[in-house]
């Protein structure tokens, strides 16, 4: 067979949908804050898919609700990893959501959110973005079997969210050449793709701060958007660069693998509630308490 939903199938033979647990890579690294370094390259792949790019330049609010946008979605990725039982209603709630986030593109192409490709490309290239944040921003590097584990993990996020099983390749190593196929012979420059690289260059402010501090807002955020924008350029593929005429310098790929470095030697060090997201922090912090609680139990006289 070859497909990973050839594996683990229930007796009515469908994969088995299950939220994850304590003691998985997505449950030690999804929520770290690093995470959001590669979100951008990942989006990124995502708009020049023509499908999502369709779906995204006419139902989306990313140009003109940037921060909000980068925000919900941030938390439903939180959810799909640490909201326990929730993290499958999640799921289903995007679904219900994208079956109406349908478009015609300008040579009159109609698009479905939900076409089988395109819903599985999103989470594709979460994979991508895991490993190439590993590359640049650990101190540890990936095994063989560190990457078959991870990508292992991503199998069930997609059985979590439906994905067709024709969609899904069985393994990392089958995986590799699979995105690589897909980055070379199917994404294309879209207009999406390069107003989302303007939208993370340059941060709108909120529509709740008042114009008077825009100023203020814009001497705050122009670092950070002109850091995300670096970040994304560095971390996407090398062709996809080419076919959206970044520029990428030897100099620049020195100095992403610079601040790479100090990232992954810092982050480590952090304290928890500031190195993991809120849902994630609290998910981490409850399952301690639950473990206190059960050591309790089991030592209990009886």
């Amino acid at each position: 067979m070859t497909t990973a939903a050839a594996l683990d199938h229930e007796t009515n033979g469908r994969p088995e949908r299950r939220a994850f647990e304590p003691g998985s890579r997505m449950w030690d690294d999804v929520g770290l804050l690093t995470f959001s370094l590669t979100a951008g390259s990942a989006f990124l792949l995502q708009t020049m898919e023509p499908t999502i790019a369709a779906v995204v330049d006419e139902h989306s609010t990313f140009r003109t609700d940037p921060m909000g946008r980068a925000t919900r979605s941030i938390a439903s990725v939180m959810m799909w990893i640490y909201g326990g039982d929730e993290a499958l209603a999640e799921a289903d709630r995007l679904r219900r959501m994208h079956a109406t986030l349908n478009s015609t593109d300008a040579q009159g192409v109609k698009h479905q959110a939900l076409a089988s490709a395109p819903w599985a490309w999103v989470l594709h290239t979460g994979v991508f973005a895991f490993t190439e944040g590993n590359k640049y921003f650990s101190g540890e590097k990936l095994t063989d079997a560190d990457k078959e584990s991870y990508y292992q993990e991503t199998v069930q996020l997609m059985r979590n969210f439906s994905v067709a099983p024709k969609e899904i390749p069985a393994t990392y190593a089958e995986w590799e050449p699979w995105f690589q196929d897909q980055v070379e012979n199917h994404l294309v420059a879209t207009n999406v793709a390069y107003d989302y690289l303007k939208v993370i260059r340059k941060i709108a402010p909120p529509k709740q701060i008042p114009a008077p501090l825009h100023p203020v807002w814009r001497a705050v955020t122009n670092p950070v958007g002109r850091l995300q924008y670096f970040v994304t350029v560095g971390t996407t593929p090398e062709l996809v660069r080419d076919r959206l005429g970044l520029e990428w310098t030897a100099r620049d790929e020195r100095a992403l693998r610079l601040l790479g470095r100090v990232i992954g030697r810092t982050v480590p060090l952090l304290p928890e509630r500031i190195r993991y997201f809120p849902i994630a922090y609290e998910a981490r912090r409850l399952e301690r308490d639950r473990a206190r609680l059960r050591k309790m139990i089991n030592l209990r006289p009886v």
